[in-house]
């Protein structure tokens, strides 16, 4: 018998899992219930529930107007970035790689929010562009008056997981916003409440497809001269680990092994749920 490496070994398992599991997200009619739901997470699949939160307060009454009213003159946390692309690698204007995370202010919402709006109508994408992109919980802290609006928890997950949510988290955004390729560490319920988002998702033994590596971490800041966002690099020794390859642009940084990743993409329409399990 020859050889094998690690490599090979590698290829062989990407190329199994491809050939044994769907190339599709599996698409459900109705909520699961916990067991079904645990039988998902067991093997660490995704789903989407078509219309699995169009009943909610949230997804029926929410517009431009409603929300608003609702939040009045209350100022939030928004990210800002030259291209949309807030906590991704970018290279600077003398050559070297960064992980660079947005510039974030506090901002009363009716005016971000117009923001938003005026964006989206913009051909090409905008100087700077504006997203509320926290998760530090916070439809339960600096959009809590929104809350009520949706169900405090996801009963089937609940029950199944056998507790409660860490955190529920909001985003606004528009088409000019981009999130660069990661992965979390948690079970998370993504819910669509107005418009759509389109999902590219890696199943995690693709890690060695994207080519991580460690930045140095930087951050966007206004320039006092122009005004500009431009690059400005952290305290010297923080540095980042982070996804080099992107599926959506394969001819860019690709590795060894990115020729054999299969993505699943999947588009969620208002009142879709996604269920994205952990390291997706």
């Amino acid at each position: 018998m020859g050889k094998h490496t690690i490599g090979d070994a590698i290829s062989s398992l990407i190329t199994s899992y491809g050939e044994f599991n769907s190339q599709s997200v599996d698409e459900l009619a109705e909520e699961p219930s916990a067991l079904e739901f645990m039988r998902y997470v067991a093997v660490n699949r995704p789903f989407v529930i078509r219309g699995g939160c169009s009943r909610w307060t949230a997804t029926q009454k929410w517009s431009a107007r409603y929300l608003e009213d609702r939040m009045g003159s209350a100022r939030v946390n928004v990210a800002i970035t030259p291209h949309g692309n807030a906590d991704a690698v970018v290279t600077s204007g003398t050559g070297v790689e960064y992980f660079v995370k947005p510039l974030e202010v506090q901002e009363p919402f009716i005016p971000f929010l117009n923001d938003i709006r005026k964006q989206e109508t913009m051909h090409g994408c905008p100087e700077s562009v504006k997203y509320a992109q926290t998760q530090n919980d916070n439809l339960r802290g600096e959009y809590l008056t929104l809350f009520g609006d949706v169900e405090k928890d996801i009963a089937w997950a609940r029950i199944a997981l056998q507790k409660e949510p860490d955190a529920i988290n909001m985003w606004i955004g528009n088409s000019k916003s981009v999130t660069a390729l990661h992965k979390d560490n948690y079970e998370n319920i993504y819910c669509q409440i107005i418009g759509n988002k389109h999902f590219t998702l890696l199943p995690p033994h693709e890690v060695a497809c994207v080519g991580e590596r460690t930045f140095r971490s930087a951050t966007y800041v206004r320039d006092r001269g122009d005004g500009k966002l431009r690059i400005e690099e952290d305290e010297k020794g923080q540095e980042v680990p982070f996804p080099t390859w992107d599926p959506d642009h394969p001819e860019v940084r690709p590795t060894e092994l990115s020729h054999l990743s299969k993505p699943l993409r999947v588009k969620l329409n208002a009142g879709d749920m996604l269920y994205l399990p952990a390291l997706w």
